[in-house]
């Protein structure tokens, strides 16, 4: 049985639909360092050190909701080579759509769908939540293999172990 109240995301920014004007509604979200430490648990990296985001919302026929969005972070991530934690800032732009639940693109038109089109976010009752869009943007805009700006790989990744044909091929050089 699921419950009928799930918990809070750990960035919760609930804005109501009625407060979108048809001009237009714009508004920045930032997440407090409570917040911060919490998605650091849900996003599995070392740090969140800040986030913030500002939405453009336009509202369309239907329910839905274009979102033009800004999203920047500070994050500390683990290099893949090195091991060693740093810090990285991410500046993204994106686009989304803000629809109502149970009307999302079924698996066959998402399928057929360019991977660059805009992202559907479902929403349920009379709000919409840009701490989790804010947040979901981030998780998508993480670096899976992070690297560190000056780490190199050492110099036994680099080398390539010796064939055992060289040897071969150098005995028949010498003759």
């Amino acid at each position: 049985m699921t419950d009928p109240h799930p918990p809070e995301p750990e960035f919760h920014r609930p804005l109501l639909l009625e407060r979108i004007p048809p001009h237009g509604y714009e508004i920045t979200v930032s997440a407090t360092s409570e917040e911060c430490a919490a998605l650091t648990k849900r996003l599995l990296i070392p740090a969140v050190r800040s986030l913030s985001c500002r939405f453009r919302l336009h509202k369309l026929p239907k329910g839905e909701f274009t979102a033009e969005g800004e999203l920047r972070a500070r994050v500390v991530q683990t290099c893949v080579v090195s091991l060693d934690e740093f810090t990285a800032d991410i500046s993204e732009v994106f686009s989304a759509l803000f629809v109502p639940a149970g009307t999302e693109a079924g698996e066959d038109e998402l399928a057929s769908t360019d991977p660059e089109s805009v992202d559907e976010i479902p929403y349920d009752g009379v709000f919409i939540d840009l701490g989790e869009a804010a947040t979901e943007q981030l998780a998508l805009s993480l670096d899976p293999y992070p690297r560190k700006p000056d780490a190199e790989l050492p110099a036994a990744a680099t080398d390539p172990e010796p064939s055992p044909f060289a040897a071969l091929a150098a005995l028949r050089r010498k003759n």
